[in-house]
């Protein structure tokens, strides 16, 4: 049995340890709720976009140069992750699905490149020598929709003068604070909507196009392929902040039975001490009077 020292050590380091998660919990928690917010907010807005463009799509066909479809031989990746740790498996699942599809366009004998946001893809993503990355950790610090606007036109513009033939985005969905749905959405080209699909939404919808609606689409698309870009980044934060609460939480009732476990050791070792103390001093008494 350890010692009474060994012991009052480990309680100590354990009981440190909980007040270390439990803040970083409550940490968590209010910057949760500020990134829920954000996102609740974003997504009727970007709903609506996209039936508004399915509408024109699906009844006129028309297109836009971010529709056009051809064979990929160049793949643009963005995985987002986070910058910090301690947040369960939500940067490894990430990584996991990212490596999946880098190993199948490289099958499919596509050249590869990859737009990271966030520190650890771009930690881990860097270490492949044969791998084109480009590093933009910096918008999850505070993520305005300008500067994220800003870099889904870079991609945009790149897939419109045909340098390159798709883009995936590769994240976790925000779903609720205790889980997220690991997504990888198709961002260009456009895919076209079904009639299927938006059958539901025309319902009771008749709308008035001023002017054309082929001028129309060259303005509403790239304002909802900035709009879902701006999405995918607060949702990964969302999903991020929900993801640190909750392994904090566990972290923190695991360092509580661990610590009821320790002090019933160390009551143990207590008790085991004072009995020898007592037995020395009996036996001692009962030598003197032999």
């Amino acid at each position: 049995m350890a010692n009474l020292k060994e012991v009052r050590t480990r309680i100590a380091s354990v009981s440190s340890t909980q007040q270390i998660t439990s803040a970083m919990k409550m940490v968590s928690a209010a910057k949760f709720r500020r990134a829920q917010n954000a996102i609740v907010g974003m997504r009727p807005y970007a709903a609506q976009l996209n039936e508004i463009i399915a509408s024109i799509d699906v009844a006129d066909g028309v297109r836009t140069p971010y529709h056009a479809a051809r064979e990929v031989k160049r793949v643009v990746l963005v995985v987002v992750t986070s910058n910090k740790g301690l947040c369960g498996a939500f940067n490894s699942n990430v990584l996991k699905l990212a490596q999946q599809r880098i190993d199948h366009w490289r099958g499919a004998k596509a050249e590869i490149s990859v737009l990271s946001i966030g520190k650890k893809s771009s930690e881990q993503l860097t270490r492949q020598k044969d791998l084109r990355v480009s590093v933009h950790d910096e918008l999850l610090d505070a993520p305005a929709f300008d500067a994220v606007a800003q870099l889904a036109d870079g991609l945009m513009t790149d897939f419109a003068e045909k340098r390159i033939d798709r883009v995936e985005l590769i994240y976790n969905q925000f779903k609720n604070s205790l889980s997220q749905i690991l997504s990888c959405e198709q961002f260009l080209p456009v895919a076209p909507a079904s009639k299927s699909s938006s059958s539901k939404s025309d319902i009771g919808n008749d709308y008035i196009f001023e002017p054309s609606k082929e001028d129309i689409m060259r303005e509403m698309v790239p304002l909802t392929l900035r709009s879902t870009f701006y999405r995918v980044v607060l949702d990964s934060l969302a999903a991020e902040h929900g993801a640190r609460m909750t392994a904090m939480q566990k972290a923190t009732d695991n360092a509580t039975e661990l610590l009821k476990d320790l002090r019933l050791s160390y009551n143990k070792a207590r008790q085991a001490s004072i009995t020898n103390e007592i037995i020395e001093i009996v036996s001692g008494s009962e030598a003197l009077k032999g």
